[in-house]
């Protein structure tokens, strides 16, 4: 993370459902996080009276920061380039609009190395492995605008999914990991779904399904009078909906294991367990569910020896409310990949 004003420094991931932001003494590494919180994506209140409160605001009275977003219409796909191609004027808008259909002119889009997650260099042409990032032009100004009212200047905005995906894959480097992870950030209207490695991003796809498609099972498994009634329930908190737990995911986890079949099928590898990330607190047990489906365990981490290989640390009395793995997105906002990694002991090794 590399931000323009010294001192403090602020990274803010802006969930679907929640957002979470850590206060950083100084911009780059060796940093401490001094201060984490959490809060719900839709108390705009209390996110911006959190901000005014939060010590290292410039003379602007703006929190800067390097931001994670997830709007709705994201777009992060894996493509095999045709190496003969890359070099032709319109060949990535030929991807954008006839394999993707999107509208290229309407779309902010970076094209990223599978592998590393660099910038992928069009007039070398080498690698046909890469990564389509992108979303509408007019989300960026929007999300940008809703920032501002919080009280955070964005100095940067990521892609938290990329964001993601590439701490996922440093975390496994790390413990010298060959697992092949699942990762799905499960929305309202749509499932990402990514198989990721040490080695980046193996498969990516979009699942045109979410949490909306399990109201109507809730309604109909507990006989409720409308839709409306079932959501209100299912976000409640208030019932354990684990034992129906297969029925609910029914329809995303056909997609899903269409996918890993064909990875399996393409490498020989299987996945070892798999993370759903942007799930709000309540519903942390769907990612269970979908592990014991798919015959694998939750994914696991342990942040604080990765946070100490890249130079970063907790300061005393700073804790992660559990599970660690749904602070990944927003360390990788701080995170520099580029700074001395500290081997792990051989009791940290898998």
């Amino acid at each position: 993370m590399f931000l323009a004003n010294k001192g403090k420094a602020f990274c803010v991931e802006l969930g679907e459902h929640s957002v979470l932001v850590a206060r950083l003494n100084q911009a780059e590494a060796p940093m401490v996080i001094e201060e984490l919180k959490e809060l719900p994506a839709a108390d705009t209140d209390g996110l911006r009276d959190l901000m005014k409160a939060m010590e290292g605001r410039g003379p602007t009275g703006y929190a800067h920061s390097t931001c994670g977003i997830y709007p709705a219409r994201r777009m992060v796909r894996r493509q095999t380039l045709d190496l003969k191609r890359v070099k032709e004027p319109a060949y990535f808008n030929e991807i954008l609009s006839q394999q993707f259909r999107i509208e290229p002119e309407k779309y902010t889009v970076m094209v990223l190395n599978s592998g590393d997650g660099s910038e992928y260099d069009g007039a070398k042409g080498t690698l046909k492995e890469v990564l389509f990032c992108g979303l509408p032009a007019e989300e960026i100004v929007a999300t940008q605008d809703r920032l501002l009212e919080l009280g955070i200047y964005p100095e940067r905005l990521e892609m938290g999914t990329v964001a993601t995906m590439g701490a996922l894959a440093s975390y496994l480097k790390f413990k010298q990991s060959k697992a092949a992870i699942l990762l799905l950030e499960i929305g309202a209207d749509a499932t990402q779904s990514f198989i990721v490695s040490a080695d980046g991003v193996d498969i990516s796809r979009p699942i045109p399904t979410g949490i909306a498609a399990m109201i109507p099972v809730v309604q109909k498994e507990l006989t409720l009078k409308d839709e409306e009634s079932a959501k209100k329930l299912f976000y409640s908190n208030t019932f354990d909906f684990t034992s129906m737990g297969a029925k609910l995911i029914g329809k995303l986890l056909k997609e899903l294991q269409a996918s890993i079949g064909f990875y399996e099928v393409q490498t020989g590898q299987s996945i070892s367990s798999v993370l759903c990330t942007q799930l709000p607190a309540q519903l942390g047990w769907l990612a269970t569910s979908m592990a014991n489906e798919l015959h694998v365990d939750p994914f696991k981490m342990e942040a604080a020896p990765w946070l100490e290989s890249l130079d970063i640390r907790l300061a005393d009395g700073v804790t992660l409310n559990p599970p660690d793995e749904r602070w990944l997105g927003l360390f990788a906002l701080a995170a520099d990949y580029n700074h001395g990694v500290v081997q792990p002991t051989s009791d940290e090794k898998k």
